[in-house]
């Protein structure tokens, strides 16, 4: 199951308590401070894992509590401090704080952490000749986490366009591929290998007139495009139930700029999908008059015309 957005409550550990003690002996007889420091409260640190690709844990794991760090004692000793809490989260995860509103970090480079609640300090012993403290307490927060995927091309267009046939045409992904709409209902991600480089390409669940809107899903989708660099505006070229290639190309042009216009200004590469179908070369014609835009024409079934067509994405990139 594909799950993007989570929220989760995490609370950091608190420190040890400083040790209020007195060292005695024959030429100590009125006693000296020796109380150790506590040792300070576990973090909690999220950390990019890229084998991770949806954020599905977090639905059934949704608070994370950090162990207190341990007690100072007598004779100098400093309490333990405790282990950071490591959370693994899928790259491109947005962390932000539910009280404050602010972005915390952008998780969208492979390999990086971020404390997202620090442990408290541990109290003071009494060695440093004062009064011996109780540690600080940790940090508690609730955080929403919505991920993004890190694409560099993504697939947009209505629904039976011939998304899923195409990306798993070109690329190492098998989504879902059936004869009706809405088969693709989460995004899915390919590797693909063009002439002189490879790129991640994204298969956007289809697009419905109000997606910007959030009908159909729409603004959950199109948020996954936000990143990518290229955009590849699909067609079905025939007409696929009686659809207008030229009225989708607009109405889709439409969704992306009334949800953002940062979208919208993307580089996009127009394809012509369904060109092995009757009706599909007249509709060709008709688009290429009506829209002044380069046309890819390609046959994502029969696999016809799709080397030029990864090279021209690729180098749009």
């Amino acid at each position: 199951m594909f799950i993007d957005s989570a929220k989760i409550n995490v609370r950091a550990g608190s420190g040890g308590r400083g040790c209020q003690s007195l060292y005695r002996d024959k030429y100590q007889r009125q006693g000296k401070p020796d109380g150790g420091d506590g040792g300070k409260g576990a973090d909690i640190v999220f950390q990019v894992d890229h084998n991770l690709l949806t954020l599905l844990d977090f639905q059934h794991h949704r608070h994370f509590f950090g162990s207190n760090g341990g007690h100072g004692q007598s004779n100098h000793k400093k309490g333990r401090g405790a282990e950071d809490v490591i959370v693994r989260v899928p790259l491109g995860t947005i962390i932000q704080d539910e009280a404050t509103g602010s972005i915390l970090r952008d998780l969208d480079e492979d390999g990086v952490s971020v404390i997202v609640a620090r442990g408290g300090k541990g109290g003071i012993g009494s060695w440093h000749r004062k009064e011996a403290t109780p540690g600080e307490p940790g940090e508690e927060k609730t955080l929403i986490l919505n991920l993004k995927l890190l694409a560099d091309v993504g697939v947009v267009g209505f629904p039976n366009a011939g998304k899923s046939t195409l990306i798993s045409a070109i690329s190492n992904a098998h989504p879902k591929i059936a004869s009706y709409p809405f088969t693709t209902t989460a995004p899915v991600l390919g590797v693909v290998n063009a002439e002189h480089r490879r790129f991640v390409i994204a298969d956007i669940p289809g697009l419905i007139s109000g997606a910007s809107e959030g009908r159909g899903l729409g603004d959950k989708f199109l948020k996954h495009v936000e990143r990518v660099k290229v955009l590849i505006h699909l067609l079905d070229m025939a007409g696929f139930e009686g659809r207008d290639p030229v009225d989708d190309y607009k109405k889709i042009n439409s969704e992306l700029k009334k949800y953002s216009k940062e979208v919208y200004r993307k580089p996009q590469v127009v394809c012509a999908n369904k060109m092995d179908i009757s009706g599909a070369e007249e509709n060709l014609k008709r688009f290429k008059k009506l829209i002044k835009k380069p046309v890819y024409a390609i046959s994502a079934l029969e696999k016809n015309n799709l080397e030029e067509l990864v090279n021209a994405v690729a180098k749009k990139i």
